[in-house]
């Protein structure tokens, strides 16, 4: 009786449509995630325990280095036209002379540490080289020319009918007198809410926090 051959199959298995996937998924994640800006200025935040996330929209950022240079900064995403609204009513309240290119650069401006007579240099460097230059810290201590009252006016008249959050972050070896004159700028501006930032440490065992941090994670596991 002849026997019967089976003919024999490949194994190998075509990866080419793995591979489009693959790629297509990379692809999405690289342009989906966002990544976290430079940071020019190294601040070094004291520790907390309550971690409250912070807002990525609608937010003023007052930064404090541990020389007591003061920085402003704006996180306004939905509307790209507040920075607009920022930096062109401080070229009209300070004369500035600001040419259109110069208030273009303030959206990719990320930190403004420098008193009004510099920020026509600072605005005029390209956002990329402007790590370079030495920014000496917006001028708060002198109370007759706390320079970021004006800042903090434009950018609450910017938000006007819309809720702004204020952030101070502070550096753990800053004066208190610095802090003291940001909290002034605020005052004067009528603007008594603020959140300081700082960096999220572990809950302390057997706090009233750390146990209501446990049990929620036991009602997350049932």
């Amino acid at each position: 009786m002849p026997s019967v051959k089976i003919p024999r199959k490949s194994t190998d298995t075509d990866m080419t449509p793995f591979v489009d996937i693959a790629f297509l998924i990379l692809s999405f994640f690289i342009m989906a995630t966002k990544f976290k800006p430079p940071e020019p200025v190294e601040i070094t935040t004291p520790g907390s325990v309550l971690s409250q996330k912070l807002p990525e929209n609608n937010a003023v950022m007052i930064s404090i280095d541990s020389s007591n240079r003061v920085f402003f900064s704006v996180l306004s995403e939905k509307d790209p036209g507040k920075y607009d609204a920022i930096i062109n009513g401080i070229n009209t309240s300070q004369n500035l002379g600001l040419s259109p290119a110069e208030i273009a650069n303030f959206k990719k401006t990320i930190l403004v540490g420098v008193p009004f007579a510099g920020l026509k240099q600072l605005l005029g460097t390209n956002a990329k080289e402007q790590d370079k230059l030495k920014q000496p810290g917006i001028p708060v201590l002198d109370s007759a020319n706390n320079q970021l009252v004006w800042w903090v006016r434009e950018a609450k008249n910017a938000f006007a009918g819309e809720k702004l959050n204020y952030l101070i972050k502070g550096d753990g070896k800053s004066k208190y007198p610095t802090f003291e004159a940001v909290i002034a700028a605020l005052k004067r501006n009528e603007e008594f809410k603020y959140n300081l930032v700082t960096a999220l440490d572990d809950i302390p065992p057997g706090t009233e926090l750390y146990i209501k941090e446990k049990s929620g994670e036991k009602d997350l596991k049932k």
